[in-house]
């Protein structure tokens, strides 16, 4: 485990102490919260009702909206959600209920593996946050049709159809497990339970360099179960840090200590932690750039989006470890949050299409998403800020 030194750890609070004075937490966290409420309201406002946000278009700088198939239907509701929940304010819950309706067909989809991005931040949260009995029908459908792409003979979920792979696992793919062992506890069926251990474990064992770096994808045989290939799809190069995928990786492994108790997960969780927060070409603002090994750095594109799943996991894996190294992480979460939340990512009020943050990049290298607003940073913008809120 890479530890921090005392003077590491003093500039990280000595940074947050500043800031603090500037704006106590409490404050900040209230205030960005608030904003998203009367920006989600009028998201909600302009977005047909048939329909859900995604993103603006890169030129033009229009609303990009999608229906219930786009791999991020979830993310506006479990958004949605999420608000309800700290203001309790019910025109929130009725948005929050007409937007999740919208994705309830995708229960039946076995063509992605992205269903807990789509059912389990729409109608987990309404489960979890309003608890709407009905909705876990749907969760459990979804989560045997998630099912299907398990390969026992391979170990792991199937994310893409596409593609000249064999059977390619990607990253994201631990982000879907949470899900899946919320489908284990309701039903009590251990198929779910052996499907994420084992997912977690090969992607443990294979997608991971020595430095806790993680492959973008990895293709295995399904005759024997071996790796065929790694490589980095969304990122610079096949051997790079693509950083949202460091994001999703680090935070599926906080996850799955929470959901399993196995302390190998935390120990993942740990080193990859560790590994992005002493990274050279970590900005010290805490957004990462899109690619940690981008040639462009320090002018690369910042993504808002890996900062924000970062921010979220480190808040969660404070709350597993010893005080000294919870303190790291905790203000490393915090300087994001504080970043995330000043007019360098933060929009004005009712701009950026009343999407909350500027600045993501969705697929770089095919010049797809760059340096726009994505719905899923919104979500876990949303969801540190809520995070750092329960501990104050």
């Amino acid at each position: 485990m890479i530890r921090f030194s005392p003077i590491v750890i003093s500039l990280l609070v000595l940074f947050n102490g500043c800031t603090d004075r500037q704006q106590p937490l409490s404050e900040l966290i209230d205030e960005q919260l608030s904003f998203a409420v009367e920006q989600y309201k009028g998201m909600h406002a302009i977005v047909p009702a048939d329909r859900l946000p995604r993103s603006t278009h890169m030129e033009t700088g229009e609303l990009v909206t999608s229906d219930s198939r786009w791999w991020c239907s979830g993310f506006f509701p479990g958004s949605l959600w999420y608000l309800y929940e700290y203001t309790g304010d019910e025109m929130l819950k009725e948005m929050a209920m007409a937007r999740t309706a919208l994705v309830e067909e995708e229960q039946y989809n076995t063509g992605t593996h992205d269903l807990g991005f789509m059912l389990n931040n729409a109608f987990g949260n309404g489960v979890r946050i309003a608890g709407i009995e009905a909705y876990k029908p749907v969760m459990i459908n979804g989560a045997y049709s998630l099912m299907t792409r398990y390969n026992e003979t391979v170990g792991c979920i199937k994310s893409w159809d596409h593609g000249n792979w064999t059977f390619p696992v990607i990253i994201d793919n631990m982000m879907n497990l949470e899900y899946l062992m919320w489908a284990f506890r309701e039903t009590g069926d251990t198929a779910f339970y052996d499907a994420c251990v084992s997912h977690s474990d090969n992607t443990m064992e294979n997608h991971f360099r020595d430095d806790y770096s993680s492959y973008h994808l990895v293709d295995y045989d399904t005759i024997t179960g071996e790796v065929l290939g790694r490589q980095t799809v969304q990122g610079y190069a096949d051997e790079s840090a693509w950083a949202r995928g460091q994001s999703w990786g680090f935070y599926g492994y906080v996850t799955m200590f929470r959901e399993s108790g196995d302390n190998k997960y935390l120990d993942q969780a740990v080193n990859i932690a560790d590994f992005l927060l002493s990274h050279p070409n970590m900005p010290e603002d805490g957004v990462p750039y899109w690619d940690f090994n981008a040639p462009e750095i320090p002018d690369a594109p910042r993504d808002a989006s890996a900062g924000a799943i970062l921010a979220s996991g480190l808040i969660e894996l404070s709350g597993f470890v010893a005080d000294e190294d919870a303190e790291t992480y905790l203000a490393f979460a915090e300087k994001i949050v504080r970043t995330l939340s000043s007019p360098k990512y933060r929009a004005e009020a009712g701009s950026n299409n009343y999407f909350i943050l500027e600045h993501s990049v969705g697929h770089l290298p095919k010049n797809s998403e760059v340096d726009v607003p994505l719905t899923y940073a919104d979500y876990y913008f949303i969801e540190a800020l809520l995070r750092l809120n329960a501990l104050n």
